[in-house]
């Protein structure tokens, strides 16, 4: 739709979710709302307060009016699903894919789920695959589950919420779910086996505007009649969008956030492994990008809790005895993905290190397994890091140093909402990124001896 100054986008990620409005023509954020993405324990079991999300959503759209959007589209994080019962209530729960299921609904599960040559979605813990929680739901409740009619990817049930119009869409189809053949383009053998489905809701393109905002909300939160919703996307393809309109591959782009998700664009499938988290991503034109991720944001959150917040020459300046000494961080932090599953985290040389040492070693730890993450998938040409991580030195400098070919730290929070933002007005937004300089320090050697010790320490 041509025509379109300002959009607002509805952002909901693993930790905090906020509705901002964006300038069509720059991608700059005019202003922005924003809570904290709280889990319930149940009963029964942990699950997202979509009460408090929705009340938020609509508190923030009335309160952006002011800025007089033009459209609204929706991002939200992965593995999650919106079951609807015949009255459009939830059925179940909006499970957090955070939760372990018992080990006899796990074993129930593997016997079933599609091979990675059919899905390029790797065995995750949890309800980290999409499928694993449908199953989780089906074996351990029948009676509600039997009450399903509708089964929604998380960004479309947002939508539906705005428009009433259900849909679902292939980039959180993609996502490690299960469920998806993006050698296909269709749905895997998986939906079958669950008999679900004809309850999967109709499939749409991210880039559609699935209908205007309903006229009771548009009355109750004051918006004009006629504001249309996009149909929504995964936040890191949203991420990865901002890069796909005007770049040519090959080259990669690092989306930091709860996660560390590495794209590897106009690379191939023919080298994922399913025991290092690497998988297929499915972007929001269908196409299958190789991925890779681990869980560093989450990581970053355990460190700053334990260590505390270091200014950047404090890091730097400890730096050089860092790497001199090999103080080093092993992983994991947050166990169960990324390309050492098995890991358990272990400081290395760091008895007697001070906090910004060992700081300083957190940050060369970040970059040495995005490096891992990158290699995993066949990245190639140029690196581009979006969200929190685009801020932190000495992470991006060491990536740099390690990769060896060109880094670019792109300003902004987050690049998600940004992307969801092209799904109403698709064309290249600026980027203003800067190119990162190396490190003064040579990392081979302690690249090496990283990779070494993990090699002695995991499992």
């Amino acid at each position: 739709m041509s025509g379109l100054r300002r959009i607002a986008v509805l952002d909901i990620g693993k930790t905090n979710a906020k509705v901002v409005a964006l300038d069509c023509a720059t991608g700059a954020e005019i202003a922005e709302h924003r809570i904290a993405n709280r889990v319930l324990s149940g009963p029964p079991y942990p699950h997202y307060d979509i009460g408090a999300l929705w009340a938020f959503t609509l508190r923030a759209l009335s309160e952006l009016k002011a800025e007089g959007f033009d459209a609204v589209s929706i991002t939200t994080h992965g593995a999650s699903a919106v079951l609807l019962d015949a009255e459009g209530k939830l059925a179940l729960p909006v499970l957090d894919y955070e939760h372990r299921y018992p080990q006899h609904v796990q074993d129930a599960y593997a016997q079933i789920r599609p091979t990675f040559a059919d899905t390029f979605s790797p065995p995750l813990p949890g309800g980290l695959n999409l499928g694993a929680q449908l199953h989780y739901q089906k074996t351990a409740f029948p009676d509600e589950f039997a009450r399903v009619r509708t089964i929604m990817t998380y960004p479309q049930y947002w939508a539906w919420r705005l428009t009433g119009v259900a849909a679902n869409e292939v980039t959180s189809l993609g996502c490690h779910t299960d469920l998806w053949k993006p050698s296909d383009g269709n749905y895997s053998a998986l939906v079958d086996s669950l008999g679900i489905r004809d309850r999967m809701a109709p499939l749409r393109s991210a880039f559609d505007a699935l209908g205007p905002v309903l006229p009771n909300i548009a009355d109750a939160i004051g918006l004009p009649q006629g504001v249309p919703v996009y149909c929504g996307i995964h936040d890191s393809n949203a991420s990865l969008l901002a890069h796909l309109v005007g770049r040519q591959p090959p080259f990669s782009v690092v989306s930091t956030g709860t996660w560390v998700v590495n794209f590897a664009v106009g690379g191939d499938l023919d080298h994922l492994d399913a025991a290092r988290d690497t998988l297929a991503n499915v972007d929001a034109y269908g196409r299958a990008v190789p991925s890779s991720r681990f869980m560093g944001g989450r990581e970053f959150e355990l460190l700053t809790a334990e260590l505390g917040l270091f200014s950047a020459e404090a890091a730097l300046d400890a730096l050089p005895d860092v790497i001199e000494h090999r103080m080093m961080l092993l992983p994991n932090l947050a166990e169960g993905s990324g390309p050492f599953p098995g890991a358990k985290r272990t400081w290395l040389q760091a008895d007697n290190a001070t906090p910004p040492q060992r700081w300083a070693a957190a940050c060369l730890y970040l970059a040495l397994m995005t490096e891992t993450c990158l290699g995993l998938i066949g990245a190639k040409g140029p690196t581009l890091v979006e969200g929190p991580f685009a801020g932190n030195p000495i992470y991006l400098k060491a990536l740099r140093s390690l990769l060896d070919r060109p880094v670019i730290a792109l300003p902004g929070s987050t690049g998600t909402s940004q992307g969801a933002a092209l799904l109403a007005a698709p064309h290249a937004l600026p980027q203003t990124g800067t190119e990162v300089e190396t490190l003064p320090q040579d990392l081979s050697t302690y690249r090496q001896a990283w990779h070494a010790a993990i090699q002695r320490t995991q499992p």
